[in-house]
């Protein structure tokens, strides 16, 4: 896999590009939704669905290559099959999702053989320095995902 550095900067200008980026109170933009590239839809819906439990919504296409979840107030996750390239994704762009307990969702995490651990891949949280506890994992396409306890 070729790792590219353009990824962090392509990543952004895509979001902001084509994120469907709404405007929220005082004219300031809110997030609408995250759309991921995924080889194989099936295989990400069982992810997203299972390991992250993430909630199906509906989308316009009705079609077999595009899922929607919902990610919080008004957010969405655009998970769309396609051909994607394939690049080593650097932890540092990551997906982030709040749990009410890290302990659990470890356990969760445990059950079904996903792999996580800190920021350097040691299998243990790490603590942030605002006292938030955090772990990374990959999704099937290698996307990564911080799962943390902040409130």
């Amino acid at each position: 896999m070729k790792k590219s550095n353009l990824l962090p900067l392509a990543l952004l200008l895509f979001i902001l590009t084509f994120s469907g980026i709404c405007y929220g109170q005082d004219n300031k933009p809110t997030i609408n939704h995250v759309a991921i590239c995924a080889h194989d839809l099936k295989r990400s819906v069982a992810f997203y669905s299972d390991v992250m439990d993430l909630t199906k919504i509906p989308n316009p296409f009705h079609d077999t290559v595009h899922q929607w979840f919902a990610i919080g107030p008004n957010a969405a996750l655009h998970v769309i099959q396609a051909d994607c390239p394939t690049v080593a994704h650097d932890i540092n762009n990551h997906l982030c999702f709040s749990v009410p307990s890290i302990e659990e969702f470890m356990k969760h995490l445990d059950k079904l053989n996903i792999k996580y651990g800190d920021w350097n891949g040691n299998k243990k949280t790490q603590l942030r320095a605002d006292g938030v506890l955090q772990i990374y994992f990959q999704d099937p396409d290698g996307y990564w995902i911080e799962v943390n306890n902040a409130k």
